[in-house]
């Protein structure tokens, strides 16, 4: 059942070594981090709360702001009660706001389309606002013990060393990933931890650098017979932040989190001074992400802050002019989206006509 077999990966057949499930779960069981989403009493809702912030969001800075939110926001409907501003302000600094905004459509979504009550179907999931690929199988898997394939990039990269023999995973491919992790999971009520398990591994072992082979619990893995090839695929470009639009949208909105009112276009100037171009580029592109209003006199707010502003009234650019507005809509989840890709805005809104510059935002 674990032995040796040929897997088609990428566009080249090797043969394939197969992970033991039990010495996964078995790891798993002795070294799993105390996550707080992870216990037993932790509802469904709560653990797509943590997908939603634990995309592209390291656990440390999650764990205490989800601590907070559950207390405050415990269901769906608390959550859809909630005013946006409220959410993109509990939000704080986890980064990558359109996520929070996403979160608070697919909780109004669940709690007046499906009974406060989180789907379990994974094609019924996949059809909630914020929600992907990978979103809807985790939710699947961890909050209702699904056997279905659980694939980030942790995952990937111990199937490519410990399945395929390489140094890392290559591009994503959905279908292919999805398939080599499903061939691997066992046919037992074991799944889900093996699941979370080959997570674990890939965060706190397989690391993309400096990995803990000797403390890997894997007794086979076609990397390390291989003799660790190193990769040949081309070296990534870190991605900066200092100075990038990401860096203005986060400083733009660190001013509308701090205050409880519109605030005018002088106030937001001073948060960004080195280039006003981008400036202008960067709150562009957040009112047309529907964070940003733009009250009927000129200032500016947080998403549902916007007092002035009335029913059907049209939206000014960054830089004073009037623009047409147009409603938007995205399904995509956060950390899938690719660069380019469009906002969801929340339903109904009209949002102004200008492309955007940037995918994300401190």
């Amino acid at each position: 059942m674990f032995g040796m077999g040929h897997i088609v990966h990428g566009t080249c057949e090797r043969a394939a070594v197969s992970i033991d499930p039990r010495e996964v779960v078995g790891w798993f069981d002795r070294v799993r981090r105390d996550l707080p989403w992870r216990r037993p009493e932790v509802s469904a809702w709560q653990i797509l709360v943590s997908e939603f912030m634990l995309q592209q969001t390291p656990v440390a800075r999650v764990e205490p702001i989800w601590r907070d939110w559950i207390a405050r926001w415990p269901t769906p409907s608390a959550t859809a009660a909630a005013g946006a501003a409220d959410v993109l302000r509990a939000w704080g600094k986890l980064g990558y706001p359109r996520r929070a905004k996403r979160l608070h459509e697919c909780a109004t979504v669940i709690a007046a389309e499906h009974g406060d009550v989180v789907p379990e179907d994974v094609e019924v999931l996949l059809t909630l606002p914020g929600v992907g690929s990978y979103t809807a199988r985790a939710i699947a898997c961890f909050a209702y013990q699904q056997p279905v394939p659980v694939v980030d990039t942790n995952v990937r990269r111990v199937v490519a060393r410990a399945v395929h023999g390489l140094a890392d995973a290559g591009n994503p491919s959905a279908k292919r990933d999805e398939a080599d992790v499903a061939a691997l999971l066992p046919d037992d009520d074991t799944a889900p931890r093996f699941s979370a398990g080959l997570m674990e591994l890939g965060a706190l072992v397989c690391t993309a650098r400096n990995p803990k082979c000797g403390v890997c619990p894997l007794s086979h893995c076609a990397w390390r017979t291989a003799g660790f090839p190193p990769s040949t695929a081309p070296v990534k470009k870190v991605q900066k932040y200092a100075g990038t639009d990401r860096q203005v949208r986060g400083r733009l909105m660190d001013v509308l989190r701090a205050s409880d009112a519109p605030v005018t276009r002088a106030q937001l100037d001073v948060a960004w001074l080195t280039d006003t171009a981008q400036r202008d580029r960067a709150l562009d592109s957040l009112l047309v992400d529907g964070l940003v209003e733009q009250t009927e006199d000129g200032r500016f707010a947080l998403a549902g802050e916007g007092a002035n502003a009335g029913a059907g009234a049209p939206s000014r650019g960054a830089r004073g002019r009037m623009q047409p507005l147009r409603s938007r809509a995205d399904n995509s989840e956060g950390a899938d989206a690719g660069a380019g890709a469009p906002s969801r805005g929340a339903r109904g809104r009209m949002q102004p006509l200008r492309s955007r510059a940037d995918n994300s935002e401190g």
